[in-house]
């Protein structure tokens, strides 16, 4: 998936929001984390203000559609 193609995906969860949304919007984090890396994720989330819809915050890492928490 490339960024481009993921920003086009989480606006859509964005512009829903609620529960299942962000459960979407993890998936697809999940797979920028492994295509991308932890920096990429940062981005989006900050750039689709995530933090305010789903309450993602930078620094979580996102694996099979799951928050672990932030990296240390």
């Amino acid at each position: 998936m490339t960024l481009t193609r993921a920003r086009e995906l989480l606006k859509v969860q964005a512009d829903f929001g609620g529960f299942y949304n962000a459960n979407s919007a993890k998936l697809i984090l999940s797979e920028v984390q492994k295509e991308y890396g932890q920096a990429a994720v940062d981005g989006l989330i900050q750039e689709m203000h995530l933090e305010q819809i789903f309450g993602f915050e930078r620094g979580t890492r996102f694996e099979g559609g799951l928050a672990l928490g932030k990296n240390m």
